[in-house]
This record gives C-alpha cells, structure tokens and sequence, in this order.
C-alpha cells in the first residue's frame, strides 16, 4: 500500500509537472507556435511570402494545419492510452509507462531542431508523437493523485503541482527568451551563438532529466493486489476501460460532471492552443523585421505573464474551493473565461488589449485545471484501478480538445479569420457551465 500524504512521495510527484510542463509552455503556447508561424510564412532570406502552405497535396491557412495536426496527435492518445492504462493498472506497473511516455514525449521535443517548412508532412511527425508522449504520461501521473493523497488534500496537492510546472516552465522559458535576444546567431556583436531551435533541445532535455527524481522516489507499484501475469493484456485492457463505463454510467453525479467537463475543457485548452496564433494574425503589429522581432518577444513575454499569474490563480481558486466548493469555484472560473471570450472578440485588436486578455487567462487557467482533476479525484468510487479511471478522463478531455480545436479551425478556414471562432469557445463554456447546475455543491469526503 502507499502511504497517503507522505511528504517524499507527493514531492515526487508535483516534481513531474516541473519536468513536463515545459512541453505545453515552449511547445504548445510560447516559441514553438512564434517559430512556426514565422518559417511557414517567411522564405530563407526573410521576405513574406503569404499564410498558405501545401499539406497532403491541398493548400491551407498554415494556423488551421496547426490545430488540425494536433487534433490528430491528440486522436492518436486517445485510441492507445485506454488499451494501456487498463494494462498499468492489471500490471501495477504504471511507472514503467509514465516513464516510457515521458521518454517518448522527451525525445521528441529534441528532434524538432530540424522542423522546416519543407516537406511539413515529415516536419509534424515529431510534433505528433510529442504530443503523444505529454498527453500519454499525464494519463499515469494523474491517476497517482488519489493514490498519494487523502481527499481532503487532493486540492492542494493538485494545486501544488500545477504550480511547480508553472514555476519550472517558466524558469526554462526565461532562459529561451534571454537566448532568443540576446544570444541569437548571427547577431551584429559577434557573440551570438542561440539558435531558436536550441529551445527544443533544451525543452527535451529538461523533461527527460528532472523527470528522474520523480522515477526514483515515486512508488513503483500502485495500491493493488499481486495479479498472475497471464496472456491477453489487450484484452484485459479493454474489459478495463468497459468496467470503468459502466460503472460511471451508473453514477450520476460523476456522468454529469464530466458532461461539463467535456464542453468547458474543450474550450479551455483551445484558447491554449490557438492562444499565440491568434495574437500573431489577428492582432495589429506593424510591418517590418523590428515589427517581427518585437510581435515575437511581445508574446513570449505575455506567455510568461500566465504562467506567473497561473501560480497565483491555482492557489487562489484552491483555497476559495475550501471555503465555498469545488463546483461554485469551477462555476465562477468558467464565467471569467466566458467573459474573456467576449473581450477578445469585441476589443482585443492592439498587443496592450492581449496582455490583459493574458492576465486574465493566467489567472483562471491554473485554477480551472487543477480543480477539475481533483474534483474528478473525490468524485471517483472507492477504487484500485486509479489509472482505468484517469484513462477514462483523459479520454473525454482529448475528445473535447479535438472537437475544440478542428471546430476552431474549420470556421477560420471557411470565414478567413479566427476571430468568429472565439463564439464557437463561449457556446462550450455556457453549456459546461450549465451542465455544474446539476452537479451538486458540496462533495462527500471519501476519508
């Protein structure tokens, strides 16, 4: 058995999201985007040559083949992580694939040094399988917060987690920034010797090597019983997932959750993902290579002020969770998204309006997150098949996303522009938030 709130184990545990998080801050939301969008609308020596780029065959908006691709990454967790962590929990061995996931993701991260807009099909392979590897590993990790906390600190230990990535992934992001500036190759002082490239490389490197002190002092073993290792692992994979099914099918307040879940997630980690792309073509900059170079740093800058403000909101929404509830808590964070929405769609045209769209985004993302996975945490039954269950919400966030993410860039490709999608964000944000109306307000301790 593990021992609950132990100090050295839930150390290990929030010290993942210090190594991983910087896949989702570099990657997903700050300099991967700004580097995409730069060398599929730039030729070698720097001129403009336009938005569209050949894919498959067709030509699209380079920001629609950004979303659709990630879709895809994420339909690929979604068909493999249940067989997976039905096996982790059949195995009681779940370490071994949060590591291997993790190396995956890692690896990854590194080979996209050499992405070019050339040949873009082999360019988002690694992307793709990054994304897998993020994605994959979070099914694991989160599956231990029950494990490795009694109910009644599961906010906490959730919200301590997603501040030590926020933290962490800012630290490596500033180090990039510092690079990007002030090292950059070819620079007028001779001294320069970053390329932006180098960010993945670090970003790899960061995960795979902070990652070790949680593979080292987080139990290797989940609490459950020694099972005979026979064949049919597949198989038993699935009669997992299909247990999990039915047994939330037959708890309410549980199924009614994660019907909200679904729709406000989904527009949650939309705005993550398209958040720098919009900035980049919806946003007035100016013309010019300084236009350029100041629209770059402009969004990594606010990119970090979420992080930071993240740190501050995840702590913020945990300890107003402890005074008024999970689900008042969800509710009030789901009205400031929605009215972010509407800002951004009515006046966010200049970078000092997207700053305090980034303020505010900063300040409900961290809590919106972190009180969903421990909400889903206590609404679980008395179980030992945590990873089944984990398995079964990340299932319905992937779902969530991709739907988010190919709505928002299917109305962009069909209008030619991204703002009219912002509406289809706040239509999910209403029906999650009316979808918590039937949830109820205070959740019985299992402890």
């Amino acid at each position: 058995m593990i021992e609950k709130d132990n100090k050295q184990i839930i150390r290990a545990w929030t010290f993942y999201d210090w190594a991983n998080s910087v896949f989702p801050l570099v990657i997903m939301s700050a300099v991967f985007p700004n580097y995409y969008d730069y060398i599929t609308t730039h030729d070698e020596a720097g001129k403009m040559i336009g938005h569209t780029v050949s894919f498959l065959g067709r030509e699209f908006e380079n920001q629609n083949i950004y979303s659709f691709v990630y879709a895809f990454a994420l339909l690929m967790v979604v068909l493999i992580t249940p067989v997976l962590s039905g096996i982790a929990d059949f195995l009681g061995n779940k370490k071994s694939f949060l590591r291997f996931f993790c190396y995956l993701g890692s690896a990854s991260c590194m080979c996209l040094f050499f992405f070019g807009r050339n040949h873009l099909e082999l360019s988002f392979i690694p992307f793709i399988t990054a994304t897998i590897g993020y994605w994959a590993s979070l099914v694991y990790y989160n599956s231990y917060l029950p494990e490795i906390a009694s109910s009644q600190n599961q906010d906490k230990v959730s919200a301590r987690g997603f501040s030590m990535g926020y933290f962490g992934s800012s630290l490596l992001l500033i180090i990039c920034l510092i690079g990007i500036l002030f090292f950059k190759k070819n620079d007028a002082s001779g001294l320069g010797f970053f390329r932006v490239e180098y960010s993945f490389l670090l970003t790899g490197l960061w995960w795979i090597g902070f990652a070790q002190y949680t593979f080292r002092n987080l139990p290797k073993k989940n609490n459950i019983a020694h099972r005979e290792k026979t064949t049919g692992f597949i198989y038993r994979g699935f009669k997992e997932l299909f247990s999990v099914f039915n047994q939330i099918k037959n708890m309410i307040y549980l199924r009614r959750f994660l019907f909200s879940y679904f729709f406000y997630n989904m527009g949650v980690q939309t705005v993550m993902v398209v958040a720098v792309l919009f900035a980049r073509n919806e946003i007035e900059w100016g013309t010019g290579d300084a236009a350029e170079k100041a629209k770059t740093t402009s969004l990594i800058i606010s990119i970090l002020i979420i992080q930071f403000i993240g740190i501050l909101g995840a702590f913020a929404f945990s300890r107003i969770s402890g005074k008024i509830g999970n689900i008042f808590s969800i509710m009030i964070a789901i009205i400031i998204w929605i009215l972010i929405c509407l800002f951004t769609y009515f006046s966010v045209y200049l970078p000092m309006h997207f700053y305090i769209v980034a303020v505010s985004v900063g300040f409900v993302m961290g809590g919106i997150q972190s009180l969903s996975r421990s909400t889903y945490s206590k609404l679980l039954p008395e179980t030992k098949d945590h990873a089944s269950f984990f398995s079964f919400y990340d299932v319905m966030e992937k779902l969530g996303i991709i739907l988010g993410t190919v709505s928002f860039g299917l109305i962009s490709e069909i209008v030619g522009g991204m703002r009219q999608s912002l509406l289809s964000l706040i239509l999910f944000f209403v029906i999650g938030f009316f979808g918590l109306l039937f949830v109820p307000k205070t959740i019985k301790q299992k402890e």
